[in-house]
């Protein structure tokens, strides 16, 4: 009963007379909202975007390289498949044992500072890979990225979330979000012509950019509200919108929110899966499976091999895969604001399935010896068709949701729980690829556009809309939805 009266004390402290509340499956009421959170464009903010972006990037540049770097290691290092394997897979232990964490940590420690140590993971990853001699030392290094690259899936978009005004947020943090797939293909292009070692320390480099820039950005305001540090969540608010714009109404339903829902005691791990957040983590929990079940990491970790079955020469075939994912970054951060996350989400979903469909009508098409001097077009088609719409929505938007629709109480726990679905459903992607390929190459491409299908649907049906909302009117009527 308790908890039901905070509730409703939430509902109505965002709720001046005019808040638009949402029933939880895309619909809003209309009104004007109360805050003046609507706010421009600063320097403080880009810089802070930028920062965080060079940190997606790292990330997708883990992933993008052990493809490319294959042949040049295992020559110089004389590994033999079985080594280069466990180099290769290793990264996504790492990463679950940083998306277990990432919540607490970001919790405990606050979101800038988990930066600091995702990037030091990452330095320490790369400069192992660089020196490495033998097996172990790449190991390491590799396991070291991926750790950093599991708390990076979780405090970029938690951090972008929270400092971005409302009529900004699905913006930017889609572009920050949608270097992790641009990054993988930039590995694949610059791997193609420079050895390993090298490859590893431009690797580096967006780390290195990140380490400077931390020194120049304000931690998360909301973070600081939480923890009671009421100056610091002024002074990192108000240096986030401009030192001329008055922030007194944003502030005010930031800490009013804050207060309010530190009533409601930090629910622990198991708690989490009470009946009252149910709906959040089906949502939370369904985004990732769909992300991964598309079939991402099919395409990601095999791009080589399908290119050589389907006789494109490689080069060839990730230029003309990474050029149009450039302009799909741009696209996506202007739709979202102007369609919503759940609309672009469930156009991108689909482009996953044609693009599926696509590749995978191809290899039917080899298989049959039909329409052969056709099929090498239609499977790069099917891959550009599936990494546009990827890199326009998909790659970004499930992160993006899941960073706005947690109370602040069971962010830290709830986030971690989607990120470590998120690398679990990673690893089983990459690993059940081999042997799905071995019953049907084809099959598997059409399995994975079917989970893309049944993915419009979940999100149809469940998927709440959250644009131009700012995250207390976001989570307070979640939280009513719940009650």
């Amino acid at each position: 009963m308790e908890d039901e009266e905070l509730a409703k004390s939430l509902l109505v402290s965002q709720q001046p007379g005019n808040i638009r509340i949402s029933n939880g499956f895309g619909s809003n009421d209309t009104g004007a909202s109360a805050s003046t959170s609507a706010s421009g464009v600063t320097a403080v903010l880009l810089l802070s975007a930028f920062v965080t972006a060079c940190s997606a990037f790292a990330g997708g540049f883990v992933a993008g390289y052990s493809a490319p770097a294959e042949s040049g290691i295992i020559d110089d290092l004389g590994l033999s498949v079985a080594e280069y394997s466990v180099f290769g897979s290793i990264m996504t232990i790492g990463g679950m044992v940083g998306a277990v964490i990432s919540g607490k940590l970001a919790d405990i420690i606050g979101r800038k500072y988990t930066m600091w140590i995702l990037d030091i993971f990452y330095i320490m990853g790369w400069l192992a890979i660089y020196f490495a001699k033998g097996a172990w030392l790449l190991d390491l290094g590799r396991l070291s990225l991926g750790f950093g690259f599991g708390l990076t899936c979780y405090v970029v978009p938690t951090y972008l979330s929270e400092i971005t005004p409302k009529n900004l947020r699905g913006g930017i943090t889609s572009v920050s979000m949608a270097m992790m797939p641009l990054s993988v293909s930039v590995a694949y292009l610059i791997g193609s012509v420079i050895n390993w070692r090298a490859l590893a320390l431009i690797g580096a480099i967006p780390c290195l950019l990140q380490l400077f820039g931390l020194f120049f950005i304000p931690e998360s305001p909301r973070w600081l509200a939480k923890i009671g540090q009421e100056k610091e969540f002024e002074a990192a608010l108000q240096r986030l919108r401009g030192k001329n714009v008055n922030i007194s109404d944003e502030a005010a339903d930031i800490k009013d929110y804050t207060e309010n829902i530190q009533k409601i005691p930090e629910d622990k791990i198991l708690d989490l899966f009470q009946q009252k957040y149910a709906h959040l983590h089906i949502v939370g929990i369904g985004l990732m499976v769909l992300q991964q079940f598309g079939g991402l990491n099919g395409y990601t970790y095999y791009m080589n091999e399908i290119f050589e079955l389907a006789g494109v020469p490689s080069i060839t075939g990730f230029i003309v895969v990474s050029i149009p994912q450039i302009p799909a970054i741009a696209l996506g951060s202007i739709l979202i604001e102007k369609f919503g996350r759940r609309t672009l989400l469930m156009v991108c979903v689909t482009g996953e399935c044609l693009g599926c469909f696509l590749t995978g009508l191809s290899f039917v098409l080899q298989n049959l010896n039909w329409w052969m001097e056709a099929t090498p077009t239609l499977m790069l088609s099917g891959i550009v068709v599936f990494k546009v719409s990827y890199s326009l929505g998909v790659g970004s938007i499930p992160w993006i949701i899941i960073s706005e629709i947690f109370p602040i109480n069971i962010k830290g726990s709830a986030g971690s729980i989607c990120n470590a679905v998120n690398w679990f459903c990673t690893w089983l992607v990459s690993f059940t690829f081999n042997f799905l390929v071995e019953w049907s190459l084809a099959g598997t491409f059409f399995i994975y556009g079917s989970m893309s299908c049944l993915g419009v649907l979940f999100i149809a049906k469940l998927v709440p809309e959250t644009k131009g909302r700012t995250l207390e009117e976001i989570q307070a009527s979640l939280t009513h939805i719940l009650q």
